[in-house]
């Protein structure tokens, strides 16, 4: 599931994951609140830790300036 357009901008689904992660988030703590797959979590959170949307902090996901941007 692509998170992140081909001109830079977010999908909607992605938006929603950035608004959860204004505190450090497991991928099972944002796939409970976002009431989605764990699998399409997990896809989504290496995406846009690629892209520097969110960032890795010792398996917690926050996000990033760059996602704030986003949002």
């Amino acid at each position: 599931m692509a998170c992140v357009n081909p001109d830079g901008s977010v999908t909607e689904s992605a938006k929603a994951l950035l608004r959860v992660l204004d505190n450090p988030l497991t991928p099972e703590e944002i796939s409970q609140k976002l009431g989605q797959p764990l699998f399409k979590v997990r896809s989504s959170v290496r995406e846009m830790t690629g892209a520097e949307l969110i960032k890795d902090e010792g398996g917690r996901y926050i996000i990033t300036e760059k996602g704030k941007e986003k949002i």
